[in-house]
């Protein structure tokens, strides 16, 4: 697939410009550390208030960073899950191989690769690493729906991996561990590019995330899983048939 034009080329509009300030202050110094009244400083914005007038705030500004570049990475991962589907359909992995791995690696590539795909191009390795920064917070920036909507790719991407994990690997979010983990390697790499040449990086990459999705669950994770459950659900309640 080749690459489409950046969304933001053509003339730099206060918008535009913003964005490009934006995007380059998160990726240098990281989200927390860049004010509004930076961004419009960095973007020679003459208004003190035209990022809260154009996007409303920060979290209006990582959408429009997202939307330069989810698009492209929506459509790769739709494409590689769509050839998934394909062989699946049609029965085309050879016997006596492992099926189930072939198919996680597969699937761990589709994740990876379309983000991998941004490594190329400056810009694309500042969304890597806002992406990356995004991701690994414990106070979210976006809600969830705005990551995992039904119609996103990733969406689509769990519920295909699903049947190929043990149950406990799935109560314990092991598809987020996953993507965590690959969004946090590639910001990384982002961050100490650019890189002649990223193929072996990415084919570890999903050599890791696959190895990530089957390791198998401990018997000592199993029980300390289970006693969480059961102090989360409280003490259960007595049996009327007992009084």
């Amino acid at each position: 697939m080749s690459d489409p034009a950046p969304a933001h080329a053509g003339p730099s509009s206060t918008r535009e410009r913003l964005l490009d300030a934006a995007q380059r202050l998160y990726a240098q110094r990281g989200l927390d550390a860049v004010s509004l009244r930076e961004i419009n400083q960095a973007a020679g914005a003459r208004n003190a208030s035209a990022v809260q007038y154009h996007f409303g705030g920060r979290a209006g500004i990582i959408r429009a960073i997202f939307a330069r570049y989810l698009p492209d990475v929506e459509a790769r991962r739709h494409a590689l899950l769509d050839a998934y589907e394909s062989h699946e359909s049609h029965e085309s992995y050879a016997s006596g191989t492992d099926v189930a791995g072939d198919r996680v690696r597969t699937l761990a590539g589709a994740l990876v690769r379309p983000l991998a795909a941004r490594l190329a191009d400056p810009g694309g390795r500042e969304f890597l690493q806002i992406w990356a920064a995004v991701l690994d917070r414990p106070d979210p920036i976006l809600p969830p729906e705005d990551l995992d909507n039904p119609i996103s790719s990733v969406h689509r991407w769990r519920a295909l991996v699903l049947p190929l994990l043990e149950e406990d690997a799935v109560r314990l979010h092991r598809r987020f561990t996953a993507l965590l983990y690959a969004s946090i390697e590639l910001g990384r790499r982002a961050r100490s590019g650019p890189h002649t040449d990223d193929r072996l990086f990415t084919s570890y990459l999903i050599d890791v995330v696959t190895a990530i999705l089957t390791a198998p669950v401990s018997d000592e994770t199993r029980r300390l899983a289970a006693e969480r459950d059961a102090a989360r659900r409280g003490p259960a309640a007595p049996d009327p048939g007992s009084r």
